[in-house]
């Protein structure tokens, strides 16, 4: 019994410093202030994907699929601006950034869709104001793919540290006199 209060000590102080090592990502102040950064480019997006005027491009002989893609890229701003936040409340975990990555992945998408479309059937200026704050998203973009990657890393290298701990423990209790011997569920064991 003095084994196992042990190794799971031992246990429990490898997971605490495997999750308290920092390693290669960057403080939660510094992801924070990156989400901040975004949602002030999104905000900026906004306004000009309002001027746009799909309807009318139909008119002009534009696919009418182009006032679906301005719909869903509203929509994906709002989306993204929430996965933001998100990240920023626990920038810890590793879902709330692939979740910000992956949606700042489509609106990159569908933002360049629209673009050409504007350039193209309303006006260049407003395109070229489009892209620039497109650009502003894509070094967003480029950060956060970098911050998921370095997330992920570190996650793995927790998960290793924990595995490897827990099967020296289990091998530690197995090695002790009178450890219990396993059997398969719903069957006991005879001494």
């Amino acid at each position: 019994m003095r084994s196992r209060i042990l190794c799971a000590s031992t246990l429990w102080l490898s997971v605490s410093a495997a999750l308290a090592q920092p390693g290669g990502i960057p403080p939660e102040w510094e992801v924070r202030k990156q989400m901040a950064a975004l949602t002030g480019h999104l905000q900026r997006i906004q306004p000009v994907l309002e001027q746009l005027q799909p309807a009318d491009w139909v008119e002009h002989g534009a696919p009418a699929a182009y006032v679906e893609q301005w719909r869903r890229a509203s929509a994906e701003i709002g989306y993204l601006t929430g996965s933001a936040q998100a990240l920023a409340d626990q920038p810890e975990k590793l879902t709330a950034a692939l979740d910000a990555f992956l949606r700042m992945q489509s609106l990159d998408v569908l933002l360049g869709s629209i673009t050409a479309a504007a350039r193209k059937y309303q006006n260049p200026a407003v395109a070229d104001l489009l892209q620039g704050l497109v650009n502003d998203i894509t070094a967003d973009r480029d950060r956060l793919r970098q911050y998921l990657i370095e997330l992920a890393a570190d996650r793995e290298q927790q998960f290793k540290i924990v595995d490897q701990e827990a099967q020296r423990c289990r091998a530690f209790i197995s090695r002790q006199p009178g450890a219990p011997a396993t059997s398969p569920p719903g069957k006991e064991v005879r001494r």
